[in-house]
């Protein structure tokens, strides 16, 4: 998940991670003289309640108003440029794709299931080619059918990203990687389908002609941005103002920053979704510009959730432990928050040097840092987040950073630094963003505990709206001897490659733009990566995403800081409740139902 989707979207106070830390071990044994965790006063189901489980399922009504609160608008909501993770949760209301994720608890949400189409895809010619078929009785929300040539031409959008950026293009390097196919708007076609990878031999059959194979293929098509789009109904970069709905809702209203309104969509039928239940009559989202402000209407039962899903604010989450723990929900998200170490910039261009600091920083101290274990998230032991298969989650700990050496190791420290050559340290600069105040705490702390092996580190903020040219460019990390890099990330979708490929593998190293700070050129990691996507087996691409990820943390390219952990608020009047993996640890929005139709 690019820092694009993160961006902007979390309002931490520095002050407040030592609050957040005085709370744990009441919260943790259920203190707090409100609701508690049974949430009798209120019917707030419980602390934790729906985390990777599902709350009050029962309880949900037909009708009502289902009231979401937001600090941030969505980037877009063009299905084919929004690129934040709530906006992809959130889209599926009016929007639909020929598989999406199950609509499960847990793990089992970042299963795919068929959405448009009838099953999941055919695949044939050794991975390279998947045919579907869609399902009778799809419609737009004038009641006109789907037909393969509107799911086709949505896909060519992506295409056109000098008129739509901003969202990602998996399918247009998988399906086009010599770069030969404009884009619809440049398609010299009369139908404007010009795409030959895509066939649409009939309405209800599609056809992707994969140029080589890729196991991953499915899991892109079930991207938002592979959702159908109409072409009379195509507005181009005008289109998120008013999608056109192929889901249970359609847009009654948008104010750009500051509200949006969806109601029924009347030509959508049930029996032609099996993923989608549609309780509410109506979903509205609020925009926020105070994040403390947001939260306490939320605590006041103003509104139901949070969209954003980051977690509450440092003052909101204060009062909601104390006073509504039977309101919260504590998931792990999708996010590792991290240092990555450029090897531009000497002497991390040694991997004895790079170790040296992973092993010589204080990991209590950077989880605290965070917000402690509930608010910051489990200390971090490697790279490859607990929701993606073949993760090990903490059990595999290379440098023993939740164990032993958790508060850091001076001695061990010292001597990688005598075999790096730099026995009485170094000096050096982390970089971090500037409108992250949980991020600058948390180099603070790294910091600190780096003064203790002789290892001087400067601290440079720089402005977090211009990541992408600033960190994002190799050659402005060497000049400006950025050795440390503060950043996070989480999956676009729930594989290795839909997480790590943009950091790990050599061929995504970019002159702007660039995500693989560390600048790994490692053969082996490539070569992993090429047999993960030309392999078809679930258990064989566990095994490589795992091989992977210790390929990784045996360079010591990064010190990870923390499995990510949230505190976000479930209001009292929701029903059919529960977090998912396949979409960060986020509530699964599309099903969320009312208590009371009122």
């Amino acid at each position: 998940m690019t820092t694009q989707r993160t961006s902007g979207r979390r309002k931490q106070a520095m002050a407040a991670a030592a609050v957040v830390a005085a709370l744990l071990t009441t919260a943790a044994c259920g203190g707090g003289d409100g609701d508690g965790d049974n949430g009798s006063k209120t019917g707030a189901a419980g602390f934790d309640a729906a985390n990777n489980k599902v709350a009050q399922a029962s309880l949900a009504k037909k009708g009502g108003t289902l009231k979401f609160a937001g600090a941030q608008d969505a980037d877009s909501w063009d299905t084919t440029r929004g690129y934040y993770g709530f906006m992809w949760n959130f889209a599926r209301y009016y929007s639909r794709q020929l598989v999406t994720n199950k609509t499960e608890p847990g793990k089992a949400g970042a299963e795919l299931t068929p959405d448009l189409a009838t099953g999941l895809a055919k695949v044939t010619d050794d991975g390279k080619t998947y045919t579907y078929t869609l399902r009778d009785g799809v419609t737009w929300e004038d009641g006109k059918p789907i037909t393969s040539k509107d799911v086709k031409y949505g896909i060519e959008r992506v295409w056109a990203q000098d008129v739509l950026a901003g969202g990602p293009t998996y399918l247009k390097e998988v399906l086009d990687p010599k770069g030969e196919y404009q884009g619809p708007y440049k398609d010299k076609s009369a139908d404007k389908l010009g795409l030959k990878a895509i066939e649409t031999p009939d309405d209800k059959t599609i056809v992707f002609k994969l140029p080589k194979a890729n196991s991953d293929f499915e899991e892109m098509l079930a991207l938002i941005s592979a959702s159908p789009v109409r072409q009379d109904k195509d507005t181009k970069s005008k289109y998120g103002l008013r999608p056109f709905s192929s889901g249970p809702y359609k847009f009654e209203s948008y104010d750009p920053g500051k509200s949006l309104k969806l109601v029924r969509n009347e030509n959508w039928k049930q029996a032609s979704d099996p993923v989608r239940k549609a309780y509410p009559d109506a979903i509205t989202l609020n925009i926020f510009s105070n994040a403390n402000d947001m939260d306490q209407r939320l605590i006041a039962g103003d509104y139901d959730l949070d969209i954003n899903q980051t977690g509450m604010s440092p003052q909101g989450r204060t009062t909601a432990l104390k006073e509504h723990k039977a309101n919260l929900d504590n998931p792990v998200s999708g996010y590792i928050r991290y240092a990555v170490f450029p090897q531009s910039v000497k002497p991390f261009d040694n991997e004895n040097c790079r170790k040296a600091v992973i092993l010589g920083a204080d990991h209590v101290s950077l989880q605290n840092a965070r917000g402690g274990p509930i608010a910051g998230g489990d200390i971090g032991t490697n790279m490859l987040p607990p929701s993606i298969p073949g993760s090990e989650g903490q059990s595999y700990d290379p440098f023993e950073l939740a164990g032993k050496n958790k508060s850091g190791n001076v001695a061990e420290a010292k001597k990688l630094l005598k075999a790096c050559g730099k026995p009485n340290g170094f000096k050096t600069t982390i970089a971090v963003r500037n409108n992250k105040p949980v991020e600058v705490a948390t180099a603070e702390s790294l910091q600190a505990s780096l003064k203790k092996i002789g290892v001087q580190a400067d601290i440079e903020q720089f402005d977090g709206s211009q990541t992408s040219g600033i960190i994002g460019s190799p050659s402005n990390v060497k000049k400006k001897g950025f050795g440390i890099i503060i950043m996070g990330w989480g999956p676009d979708f729930p594989s290795v490659q839909g997480f790590g490929l943009p950091l790990w593998h050599s061929k995504y190293i970019l002159e702007s733009g660039n995500n693989n700070y560390a600048l790994i050129k490692d053969k082996a990691i490539d070569g992993l990566f090429d047999d993960y996507v030309n392999t078809l087996d679930d258990a064989e691409k566990a095994k490589i995403s795992t091989q992977i990820n210790h390929k990784v943390m045996e360079g010591g390219y990064y010190l990870p800081f923390v499995f990510e952990k949230f505190i976000n608020w479930r209001g009292s009047r929701l029903a059919n409740v529960y977090t998912t993996d396949g979409y960060s640890g986020m509530y699964d929005f599309v099903n969320l139902g009312l208590k009371s139709a009122k």
